[in-house]
């Protein structure tokens, strides 16, 4: 009798771990460039102590997560065309970010979520352009962003008034969900780490439902050398090296190849994947 109280136990046990594992979406990672430098960087522009002589294709990008269950969440919005930032880049390619989504079939009213890693104007520009979506962001960087930053003496160094404006309306509509902390779950399948101090409250994402498990990590890792020889970004690339380089070495426990640690402006990542066409590639 207590032989088979134990085995039903367990097969229910089963039955509800099945039904958890159901629950949670399996996720399709794509990287989407929308605008790419002409000017000649090298790894020294951007990594301390980085090579005078590795040339970098620097690419603006975003990324999407794609569910088996529709949902449809980008991590950062990107920028229009006409912020005057832009221009210090040299750009010969750009693509409005929600038109470069069109050859995966996804019109902006289909994203339902946008995680803002940080609020630096080319990665959270774009947030206007998404007018369904609930956006994601870290509330230290959120109350920085908006407020102590523009004090005396002011630190908006990436930072846009325009931006602060659309941020502060998203709020007022309700359409803002601000993140307290480290190792947070999201939304399943999704957590959102903190450490790297790009900006005040920057956040990386882990997601654990896809092929692999990939980390994004946007600019809390600018570039491939970052991470591959641990180096810190160059001066006004964080507000802690040593935070940075932690982060980085934290990431690289999380998975179980660097290739799936994705960085924010390395165009390296597009001849790793798999190409799906326009230029954007599966992470898989």
């Amino acid at each position: 009798m207590l032989c088979r109280i134990i085995f039903l136990v367990i097969v229910v046990a089963i039955i509800q771990s099945v039904k958890v594992d159901a629950q949670t979406p399996g996720y399709k990672i794509y990287a989407i460039p929308f605008a790419r430098s002409g000017y000649p960087f090298t790894a020294a522009d951007w990594a301390q102590g980085g090579s005078k002589s590795e040339k970098l294709d620097i690419t603006f990008s975003v990324w999407l997560i794609k569910s088996s269950t529709g949902r449809c969440i980008l991590v950062d919005a990107g920028f229009e065309r006409d912020m005057e930032d832009a221009k210090d880049f040299q750009l010969n390619y750009y693509v409005r970010p929600d038109s470069a989504l069109r050859p995966l079939g996804i019109k902006p009213e289909d994203i339902t979520d946008v995680i803002i890693s940080h609020p630096h104007w080319d990665h959270i520009d774009g947030v206007s352009l998404f007018p369904k979506a609930r956006f994601w962001m870290q509330k230290d960087d959120f109350d920085y962003f908006v407020g102590r930053a523009w004090q005396e003496p002011k630190d908006t160094g990436g930072f846009a008034k325009r931006d602060v404006r659309k941020l502060i309306e998203l709020n007022l509509a309700g359409r803002l969900k601000l993140i307290n902390g480290d190792n947070q779950q999201i939304l399943p399948g999704i957590k959102v780490f903190t450490g790297s101090k790009h900006t005040y409250g920057s956040q990386y994402v882990l997601v654990t439902k896809a092929s692999r498990p990939t980390i994004i990590a946007s600019d809390n890792i600018w570039i491939d050398a970052n991470l591959r020889q641990l180096l810190p970004p160059v001066k006004g690339g964080t507000l802690s090296s040593a935070g940075y380089v932690a982060a980085m070495k934290r990431m690289k426990t999380m998975v179980k190849q660097t290739k799936y640690i994705i960085p924010g402006h390395d165009g390296i990542i597009y001849k790793r994947f798999p190409a799906v066409g326009n230029g954007i590639v599966e992470i898989r």
